[in-house]
């Protein structure tokens, strides 16, 4: 089974985005998930859109590169300013 560690990112205000980092086995379902309200709760009520994701072959890789992506701000930026 493949795992996918995601970067999401809504914007909420004109020059301001939220982004999310997460991981799961079935990608356009979670991402539906998000912009239906029944995401994270962080998520809830705004309207997301997929900008980055890296596939994993097990479960523990990719919950390990969602950490480490989830506390590297510069990293998150550096992947947005791609797009």
């Amino acid at each position: 089974m493949s795992y996918f560690v995601y970067l999401i990112v809504s914007n909420l205000k004109k020059n301001k985005k939220f982004s999310y980092v997460g991981y799961t086995s079935n990608l356009e379902k979670r991402i539906s998930l998000h912009n239906t309200g029944k995401g994270a709760k962080f998520t809830r009520g705004k309207k997301w859109k997929l900008v980055y994701y890296k596939k994993y072959d097990s479960k523990s890789q990719a919950m390990k590169y969602e950490y480490a992506l989830k506390k590297n701000y510069k990293l998150r930026r550096e992947i947005l300013k791609k797009r």
